[in-house]
């Protein structure tokens, strides 16, 4: 069985993100489908309808959550000893070779991706290019508006 890879991290901030979901979220929108059932007809009341799209959202997520953290390889990133060498978990200083701006991205597991944190997945193109590289070495990336060329500014490993 393939073992999904997450950051310890990634996994507590799962993990209570799954929590909130079961204690605040999940007996907020059973006390709202129960008022809203007080309010009478059920076919014509909005709140109601509502009410369970929201349900049905939030026991989505908590099922999705719990499949992911049940089965995910939970990898502490501090224990990794990849040196200079980019691999899962590695924290990336980039330099635009074009533009000189700087970038800092840190490679994640899938579920835990978040580009505004910058937190990328494993799995993305980005990060595929990046995998086995090493500090110092440049490469040319080809992304949807053209090609960029980066250099590996640093590599680290922090939890």
């Amino acid at each position: 069985m393939n073992r999904p890879p997450m950051t310890r991290k990634g996994a507590e901030r799962l993990r209570g993100e799954l929590e909130r979901l079961k204690s605040e979220e999940r007996p907020r929108i059973i006390a709202a489908i129960a008022e809203a059932r007080a309010h009478g007809d059920l076919k014509e009341n909005a709140e109601y309808h509502a009410a369970r799209e929201l349900q049905g959202f939030i026991e989505g997520r908590i099922k999705e959550l719990e499949a992911a953290l049940s089965t995910a390889e939970v990898i502490d990133v501090a224990r990794l000893n990849a040196g200079k060498r980019i691999v899962f978990g590695a924290i990336v200083e980039l330099a635009d070779e074009d533009s000189g701006e700087e970038i800092t991205y840190q490679i994640v597991g899938d579920l835990e991706a978040d580009i505004k944190q910058r937190l990328i997945s494993v799995s993305s193109p980005f990060a595929r290019a990046l995998i086995g590289k090493n500090e110092g070495d440049s490469f040319e990336f080809t992304a949807p508006n053209g090609t960029r060329n980066y250099e590996i500014v640093a590599v680290r490993y922090e939890a």
